[in-house]
């Protein structure tokens, strides 16, 4: 026995070609499938719970198989692979169970599978007894490697045994003529299988079925394991149903595996070269890397208006779903259901985002048209809350977009900015994200929203004079000492200005004023927000929400020159 050194077990070859040889197909140029496109949804069958299944740790007991038949059904699959019956009593008394007790809609077909050997078959059709409506699915390896390593067998005797599981199944359906049957045959590793032996074999299949409208039949043609890129299974599949001669006779069904994480592009392009029927699971569970992942391809259609035929509008219950029956988790950036799929970090990710969503208020389409989002979270059950969420990598719009969301606040862009700098200073100072929360906090603190201010607005009396002017009286409590303010200017904000900097001496402007209402309703609060320069054109903001539009306006500039007081190192009891 050969023993390898760690290095040798561990070290990538440099000359890979001396172990590993590229997959060679045929020259194809009669290929029409790259001009065309994807029109409609295919027929969907899921196979979670027979290939998913049998790729988990813990295979799934009644219970959840139950769930799981369940869910299935609340996301619109008509065609469901429920069970490998011969392969264990837990599938097979589930299949019973299913029958027994009625649990069958009558617009939905159940689909078993079985190994091409006579007693398997026996024991499935015994598990489909009393079914309204089921499709048998028979498979054995095709491929040149498994006839030689795995079988030892020939092309005849390969052959031989897919015919005579076939002329079983078809004398069995006969027995219980009062099921709509359907028989499904797979050259199981027909990706690797030579294309003139592939054609054979499901030649030879289909004449001993003789499908028509009373005995359909489908051909599933399997990316066993993943060999070459999705263009060659295109070729494949065209090629396949240009030359097979009853075409028009069957259902051409695609079973994708994802090995070389191309799952989902292989099974569009194959549906692009005439492929009717797509078979995988939820979210890509299944051996190895998984079958093709059925909701990511359906919301692809669905992403590029096209009707999917399946029901995904609440994902994060099914996700919670197929969890629970799987017992595995599913990845935070897994296309469309992961947890940060729909969140945005970056900086100019958010801002294009926010800018997206701003847009759609005057937009006089109906398209979707949010940059970094192909599809509306909404549709999905998402909310935008986690759309935009805050870390040292987010710039001036993610901050904004949280206060926004969860508070209605607008803020100006110049704002904008300076709270941007102060969530970074945090954010580093933290090394983690922010929560909404936490960041509703730091705006309060920055800007003087709090119950009690360091310096409050008790009341305020105003006149307007007969030149125009205003004078302002400012009851206020600064640092719990209580103070009776006047000033006189061509305004109120401007009035109350003047009145601060009689008792605190400072060269203060007001550069920039902006105010909103807080919701639609006439009782709403209102906020204001209040940008003032020193001396040397250094800005500091004060902020303020308040029932009266006036009350937070004054509010708010008081909180900018206690800002400025605090920054300067002033007392705000002098």
């Amino acid at each position: 026995m050969m023993v390898l050194s760690a290095k040798e077990v561990f070290v990538m070859l440099e000359q890979p070609q001396q172990k590993y040889r590229p997959f060679i197909f045929m020259d194809f140029p009669e290929r029409t499938w790259p001009s065309r496109r994807i029109q409609q949804a295919p027929m969907w069958c899921s196979t979670d719970m027979r290939d998913g299944n049998q790729a988990l740790a813990n295979p799934m007991d009644h219970d959840k198989k139950k769930a799981f038949f369940e869910l299935l059904l609340g996301c619109g699959f008509k065609q469901i692979e429920v069970a490998f019956p011969a392969a264990s009593q837990t599938d097979f008394n589930f299949v019973r169970y299913l029958i027994e007790e009625q649990k069958i809609p009558d617009d939905i077909t159940i689909q078993v599978m079985t190994q091409a050997r006579a007693d398997l078959i026996d024991r499935t059709f015994a598990a489909l007894k009393g079914a309204k409506s089921a499709i048998v699915h028979v498979y054995n390896a095709t491929a040149e490697v498994f006839r030689r390593i795995v079988f030892q067998k020939s092309r005849a005797e390969i052959i031989q045994l897919a015919i005579a599981a076939t002329a079983q199944i078809k004398a069995r359906c006969a027995e219980q003529a009062d099921t709509q049957w359907t028989y499904q045959y797979s050259p199981e590793t027909f990706c690797f299988t030579e294309m003139d032996f592939a054609l054979e074999i499901c030649e030879a299949v289909a004449a001993v079925w003789q499908p028509s409208a009373d005995r359909p039949m489908i051909i599933n043609l399997p990316t066993t394991v993943e060999v070459s890129t999705p263009n060659v299974f295109a070729d494949q599949i065209e090629y396949f149903c240009q030359h097979f001669s009853q075409r028009d006779a069957v259902s051409i069904s695609i079973h994708p595996h994802n090995d070389r994480g191309t799952g989902v592009a292989t099974a569009e392009l194959a549906l692009m070269a005439g492929a009717d029927r797509v078979e995988g699971c939820l979210f890509g569970n299944g051996e190895r890397t998984g079958n093709v992942d059925l909701v990511n391809i359906a919301l692809n259609l669905y992403s590029q208006g096209i009707a999917p035929q399946l029901d995904f509008s609440d994902i994060r219950k099914v996700a919670e779903i197929v969890q629970q029956c799987n017992e595995l988790p599913i990845h935070p950036r897994h296309p469309y259901v992961g947890e940060l799929v729909f969140t945005a970090f970056s900086g100019s990710h958010q801002d294009a985002i926010k800018k997206g969503f701003q847009a759609r208020q005057q937009q006089t389409h109906c398209y979707w048209e949010v940059p970094y989002l192909p599809i509306d979270p909404a549709d999905l059950g998402c909310s935008y809350e986690a759309v935009i969420r805050v870390n040292s990598q987010s710039g001036k719009s993610g901050a904004s977009w949280i206060l926004q969301q969860n508070h209605g606040l607008e803020l100006p862009a110049s704002l904008q900015r300076d709270f941007s700098q102060v969530i970074q200073q945090h954010t580093e100072q933290a090394n983690r994200e922010l929560s909404a929360a936490e960041i509703w906090q730091i705006f309060c603190q920055s800007y003087g929203i709090h119950a009690t201010p360091h310096l409050q607005l008790l009341d305020y009396q105003s006149q307007k004079m007969t030149d125009a002017s205003y004078q302002v009286q400012l009851n206020i409590d600064a640092a719990g000492r209580k103070s009776k303010l006047q000033g006189h200017g061509n305004g109120l904000l401007s009035a109350s200005l003047l009145a601060l900097q009689h008792k605190w001496p400072v060269a203060m402007t007001i550069a920039e004023y902006s105010e909103h209402t807080l919701g639609s309703r006439s009782h709403s609060r209102c906020i204001s927000y209040i940008r003032c320069l020193d001396a040397q054109g250094q800005s500091y903001w004060g902020v303020a929400i308040d029932h009266d539009i006036a009350s937070s306006s004054v509010q708010a500039l008081l909180n900018a020159h206690a800002n400025y007081l605090a920054q300067q190192g002033l007392s705000l009891s002098a």
